[in-house]
């Protein structure tokens, strides 16, 4: 698929991504949307659909002559709650959620599409009605539409932090106090294209944590962790901004040998459901392969 680049007008300076993209392409807003959704770089860094970009800068996307096509494919994945309006998905570690650059098969859309085939027409394209995101290698509790009012109305309610986001973190070293706050705004980091970073200039990002448990001998503590706000990697760059970066992270922190993965899980949801007056809480247990490992660390 052949990139296009396009120098921003003036006329367009603080302007949104998916904005700018809608018109220097001559495309739907959520159209363009999904084009940034797909891989979308301003002066050669990746962005994403609601960065600002400058007048001047170069605005790079994939061809938008070729559409976004979510084919439906059988992926395995759990289900901690389903009826009429929403799923939530128990994600597997290593599953890629939707389409991107250099994932354009085998994602959690394509096999939520499979298995449900009226989110076709939820959310944006190749969206597949998914509210919000986890990364490839996040397990647990993932919030899924079933409708254009369901989806409109649980993004609504994420925007309005009105989603409550759990989540456990094995962290490096001891904590010094067994709860806390990290504030601190995240932007692109200024050398690595595809990390985020603490950044003057970023978006604000609030994150709170609660110890669980210590791992003295091992020099690691156990962390629940919830998110008030939900940008690009938030846990993992305010985790590593105050020197407990998630164990086993290997972009932000270092590798643990005795880890299979990245020890982050997406362990609670709690939401007011789209239609009825109700609030539903919903938990993920840990899969077998962080827990293996927590137990032989706990005893080693």
């Amino acid at each position: 698929m052949a990139d296009e680049v396009r120098t921003v007008p003036a006329h367009l300076d603080g302007e949104r991504v998916d904005k700018v993209l809608a018109e220097l392409f001559d495309l739907s807003r959520s159209r363009a949307r999904a084009l940034a959704e797909q891989g979308v770089t301003i002066d050669g860094e990746e962005a994403g659909p609601s960065d600002r970009v400058r007048s001047g800068q170069e605005i790079g996307a994939s061809s938008p002559e070729v559409e976004l096509v979510l084919v439906p494919e059988p992926v395995q994945f759990g289900i901690l709650y389903e009826d009429e309006d929403l799923v939530v998905v128990d994600k597997p570690p290593g599953l890629v959620v939707h389409p991107g650059a250099g994932n354009r098969g085998g994602t959690l859309a394509a096999g939520l599409l499979h298995r449900f085939p009226e989110l076709a027409g939820v959310g944006p394209p190749g969206r597949a009605g998914l509210v919000h995101r986890l990364d490839k290698d996040t397990s647990g509790a993932l919030l899924v539409a079933r409708s254009e009012a369901g989806f409109d109305a649980l993004t609504r309610a994420l925007r309005a932090r009105k989603i409550e986001r759990v989540y456990l973190a094995l962290v490096e070293g001891i904590m010094a106090a067994p709860t806390g706050t990290v504030e601190a705004p995240i932007g692109r980091d200024p050398v690595h294209a595809t990390r985020r970073a603490v950044s003057h200039g970023g978006k604000p990002a609030r994150t709170h944590y609660r110890m669980v448990e210590e791992l003295t001998r091992r020099g690691l503590s156990l962390l629940e962790v919830r998110l008030e706000t939900g940008r690009t990697h938030q846990i993992r760059v305010h985790l590593a901004a105050i020197s407990h970066p998630v164990a086993g992270d290997r972009v932000y922190g270092t590798l643990t040998p005795e880890l299979p993965r990245m020890f982050l899980h997406a362990a609670r949801l709690g939401f007011d459901h789209p239609r009825r007056e109700e609030r539903i809480e919903i938990t993920s247990e840990l899969p077998r392969d962080l827990a293996t490992a927590l137990d032989a660390l706990r005893t080693g």
